[in-house]
């Protein structure tokens, strides 16, 4: 799977641009900083109206990598499970590098 980094496209269920607060800068991928799993995503934009649910404000990977870490930490990977905090929908790495991929 691609490894997620600053530079990917990460959106939440409702379309809204999800950015890393803190990759990690000790490992980069395509000249961008990986993402490790634990890393919190701030979300702008998300779409969610008309329901008592709030929208999605923050987010953060749940599963990523097995194999593979940096700093310790799974990283974050286009097929690993990302949830959104507030209404609990998930997030997805719509585009991203492809070259360094990880298990």
């Amino acid at each position: 799977m691609p490894i997620v980094h600053l530079g990917a496209t990460v959106l939440c269920m409702h379309a809204g641009s999800a950015l890393p607060a803190a990759p990690f800068p000790r490992v980069t991928v395509s000249g961008q900083p990986v993402v490790q799993v634990t890393t919190p995503y701030a979300i702008a934009g998300c779409a969610l109206t008309g329901t008592s649910a709030p929208p999605c404000t923050t987010g953060q990977w749940l599963a990523g990598a097995t194999r593979v870490t940096a700093g310790g930490l799974p990283l974050a990977v286009v097929g690993g499970s990302a949830v959104c905090v507030a209404p609990g929908t998930g997030m997805l790495a719509v585009a991203t590098q492809t070259r360094a991929l990880a298990t």
